[in-house]
């Protein structure tokens, strides 16, 4: 049987932030590390036992993953490629990637681009099939279509397929070894839109009709075409191919007519003006003149975590606090907060600056009396093993020591890492039952759907300070290749 080399590169990265984001920021796997991932959520774990179930031979290489953050540093970078130089074997049959699209070094603008381009260079490895998988969001790179055979893209937002298009990847490649069919290329097509996150969930158009007319051309033209990806695009990173876009996965590589009418209904259905998120007056007004039963979800895309935003940021914290919002609840990212609270006893009460300390658009810190509910070490297993979470770090999350304290009415959990809040686990790992509060704070743009939306009964997107705003003229892009006036 086939033998396989496999290493995985993940990191979404926000170039707009001011921190850098440090190789003891990546969780790292190599050797028999990487083959315990084997059987778990992620799409490592999927492709594993892929491989497994049919006898290949995996020869792993390293896998690293971050949380979203700030441009990575170089070390990083050269960590990677010299752990994965040392444990290169010329001798397999093919090169196997989990990959994420949008990620950015300090000196390096596409790095997965960058990372394909070595590879090819490497010994023995010039005309191996790379095949692999790669998240929706990816800023992708027609470097990284010319170096690779088959990279399949996420079709979900949220992302509760990321293992499965990691395992149709591999299905791809084993196809390809099995048949002896010939092997398939990569076409490419860029458009001049970019889109917040907020823009690309895939219920809603413009994704959903994208998606869906991708769907439909796989059918059509299955003789040709293997696969089709939708990219909805990373755009809180200033690079040249920070768009919309996109992939096919061909055996007709000069024919661009699907590629070319996909990107023609995108331009048809940009959401003009751009996605507006509501002011936050307005809607803690409504909530208070207008309670009812049930669940109110307040997301907060300008500190959206899974973007890479601090988690910390104070805007909605505030408002709960001025509207005296009571049984709500928010999760904050605050290990200086977390620290202070070590020796307290549980109901004993503290003055905090909460929050507020990561991010130059925020107001600063919340001073406010606090109640100590509880403490833990932050480990939870998810709830969900196809929410996006999963693609991140398997079956389990650690949020490092935690604290839960309550200031009148508002929980607020405080966190030592950030969490992006997609699995339900987060609150009740602490005890804390998300199904009996009446408002939450969540962090997120559309990841956190999934898990949220079952038990909502209403929801508001709010606009506050933060690095993530939806509003992308905060942003000043100037490696972007961008021609269009007319952007979400």
């Amino acid at each position: 049987m086939p033998k396989i080399f496999i290493a995985g590169l993940f990191h979404e990265t926000h170039t707009f932030l001011e921190k850098l984001t440090e190789l003891s920021d990546f969780e790292i796997r190599k050797g028999e590390p990487l083959r315990e991932c084997q059987g778990d959520s992620s799409p490592m774990g999927g492709a594993l036992e892929f491989f497994a179930k049919r006898d290949y031979e995996i020869v792993p290489g390293p896998d690293y993953r971050a949380v979203p953050s700030g441009t990575v540093k170089t070390e990083v970078i050269d960590r990677f490629w010299a752990e994965f130089s040392e444990s290169w074997n010329p001798n397999v049959d093919g090169i196997f990637l989990v990959l994420h699209g949008a990620m950015v070094s300090e000196g390096i603008l596409d790095v997965e681009g960058e990372i394909l381009r070595r590879i090819r260079e490497l010994r023995g490895a010039a005309e191996l099939p790379i095949y692999g998988v790669y998240d929706l969001h990816a800023n992708f790179s027609q470097a990284m279509a010319s170096h690779a055979d088959c990279l399949v893209g996420y079709r979900e937002n949220p992302h509760s397929d990321a293992r499965e298009a990691c395992v149709r990847a591999a299905a791809l490649m084993d196809d390809e070894f099995q048949t002896g069919s010939p092997r398939p290329v990569m076409a490419y097509q860029g458009t001049d839109l970019v889109w917040a996150p907020t823009a690309t969930g895939t219920a809603d158009d413009p994704m959903c009709s994208l998606e869906a007319m991708a769907r439909q051309m796989e059918v059509e033209a299955a003789d040709s075409i293997l696969a089709i990806s939708v990219n909805a695009g990373f755009a809180f990173a200033d690079t040249p191919d920070t768009r919309v876009s996109f992939t096919a996965v061909t055996r007709a590589p000069d024919d661009m007519t699907a590629l070319d009418a996909l990107a023609a209904l995108a331009n048809e259905l940009n959401p003009v003006p751009a996605v507006a998120d509501l002011p936050v007056d307005k809607v803690m007004s409504e909530i208070v003149a207008n309670p009812i039963e049930g669940v109110t979800i307040l997301t907060e895309p300008s500190d959206n975590i899974g973007a890479g935003a601090p988690g910390d940021t104070t805007g909605l914290l505030r408002a709960l606090i001025k509207y005296d919002v009571e049984n709500s609840a928010i999760s904050i990212y605050d290990p200086d907060a977390v620290s202070m609270l070590k020796n307290c006893d549980i109901a004993e009460k503290r003055t905090l600056g909460i929050g507020g300390k990561g991010s130059q658009f925020d107001e600063g810190p919340v001073e406010i009396d606090v109640e100590l509910i509880s403490k833990s070490d932050g480990h939870f297993e998810l709830v969900d093993k196809n929410s996006h979470l999963a693609s991140m770090s398997g079956d389990t999350f650690e949020m490092g020591p935690c604290a839960v304290v309550r200031h009148c009415g508002i929980t607020i959990l405080l966190t030592s890492e950030r969490v992006p809040p997609f699995d339900l686990g987060q609150w009740t790992s602490q005890g804390i039952d998300p199904a009996k509060l009446s408002v939450i704070v969540v962090k997120a743009a559309v990841a956190h759907r999934q898990g949220y939306d079952p038990m909502m009964a209403r929801t508001f997107a709010v606009d506050t300070p933060g690095p993530c705003r939806s509003d992308l003229s905060q942003f000043e892009f100037v490696n972007r290749r961008i021609t269009s006036t007319a952007e979400s």
